[in-house]
């Protein structure tokens, strides 16, 4: 019900007035109907009650006019509807009510910090903003319903938000998983149907339940669960050089894969409500429990590579020690190869080219020889003529008649019948 200054329908006042012997009062009802009355609801004692009825009309007059003011701000604030100026943050909106701007906080929603001096932006605390932006643009009117408690210790008006197609906002907000449930104080009123989105939320995995959105819990946990399958499931290194990169990448899976383990070992805090948004306190416990395994496992896996890893650098410092002594001899043997042919090909050439030097000086000989002068026909010398020698005399068979073997002394000038 709007108020003002010329409609107060009713204000009581009391008054009391103590003496020492005794109290007396009485309950009087002020009514502006342009002039002072006065309606006694409780009778008074008869004494001095001429007295005291003059100072509460006195009073009265006074104190409807601080009363008056007092009422209009106060409607102002708890009116039911109002006309967005501008969107603060996720939860937070600046409504015009009676021409006075009132900064509405949404209840029982509460979305990621985008304006906190002290605080990184949280996750989706932009597109949050963006959101309610879209929900209440500028202009627009919004119907507002209050809970027990009308204001929060910043002087925002708690309240729940109806935009022009009669949604509950503050429920909206949640079922794009922009933002989670809370209680201020004792305002429960818009809490179920908060509870009701974000549930919805969370089986269809919007927002702050997507493990498409990089800085959400899911989805960084995901990603480390991903990077462990994927060092878990690398081929075993052949080489000290493949060992290396594996621990690099082992170590890098083990930093994200910590880091969210870190954040579901947290305690869950009103500091942490938007980070624990995705998992109930038992599906955490459980995705911890598990994380840490494979943490364990992975730790134990590095251990071993970065061993391996020495292991295959030690064989390959050996065998690159080995191959440049091969290599080395191999080389010495192909130098002295090289200078065997090299000798060789040099004895082969020196003779060549003495044969070539030989048959060159025959052939100039020739050439010379053709080029000498014809002889003259040789004539040999004339021999005087000498009679041969006589043959020897035979000397007569000494043995008339024998015609036998000869055994000759030596000389063979003499023989004897054998």
């Amino acid at each position: 019900m709007k108020k003002s200054t010329q409609n107060l329908q009713f204000q009581v006042l009391w008054a009391f007035i103590t003496r020492t012997d005794r109290k007396i009062g009485g309950l009087f009802a002020y009514l502006p109907t342009g002039g002072h009355k006065t309606v006694e609801l409780f009778a008074l004692p008869e004494k001095r009650e001429s007295q005291l009825v003059k100072k509460l009309i006195i009073g009265a007059s006074t104190a409807a006019a601080v009363v008056a003011v007092s009422l209009v701000t106060a409607a102002a604030a708890n009116a039911d509807s109002g006309t967005v100026v501008r969107v603060v943050d996720g939860d937070t909106v600046v409504v015009s009510i009676n021409n006075i701007d009132q900064t509405i906080r949404l209840l029982n929603v509460n979305t990621p910090e985008t304006k906190d001096p002290n605080k990184p932006t949280e996750c989706l605390g932009p597109e949050a903003t963006d959101y309610l932006k879209e929900a209440l643009p500028a202009g627009s009117k919004v119907r507002l319903e209050f809970d027990v408690e009308r204001h929060d210790r910043y002087g925002r008006t708690l309240a729940g938000v109806f935009n022009s197609s009669n949604q509950l906002v503050n429920a909206e907000i949640a079922r794009r998983g922009l933002g989670v449930p809370m209680v201020v104080g004792e305002n429960r009123k818009f809490l179920p149907p908060v509870e009701a989105a974000h549930q919805e939320a969370q089986n269809s995995k919007n927002g702050l339940f997507a493990e498409s959105i990089e800085c959400t819990l899911p989805a960084q946990l995901a990603a480390a669960e991903e990077a462990l399958t994927a060092v878990e499931n690398a081929a075993p290194a052949t080489t000290s050089a493949a060992a290396e990169t594996s621990a690099v990448a082992i170590g890098a899976a083990l930093v994200t894969a910590k880091a969210v383990r870190d954040l579901l070992s947290a305690a869950r805090d009103a500091e942490n409500t938007i980070v624990w948004a995705a998992y109930s306190s038992s599906e955490a416990a459980s995705r911890l429990s598990a994380l840490s395994t494979r943490i364990t496992t992975s730790d134990n896996k590095l251990i071993q590579v970065k061993e391996q890893q020495k292991t295959l650098a030690a064989a390959e410092k050996k065998a690159e020690e080995e191959r440049q002594a091969a290599a080395a001899r191999a080389e010495a043997e192909r130098k002295a190869a090289e200078e065997a042919a090299a000798a060789a090909k040099k004895a082969a050439d020196d003779a060549a080219a003495a044969e070539q030097a030989r048959a060159a000086a025959a052939a100039a000989e020739a050439e010379r020889v053709r080029n000498l002068p014809a002889p003259a026909p040789y004539v040999p010398p004339a021999q005087q003529y000498v009679a041969p020698a006589p043959a020897p005399a035979v000397p007569a068979n000494p043995y008339a008649g024998y015609n036998g073997p000869r055994c000759y002394a030596p000389g063979g000038k003499t023989w004897r019948p054998c």
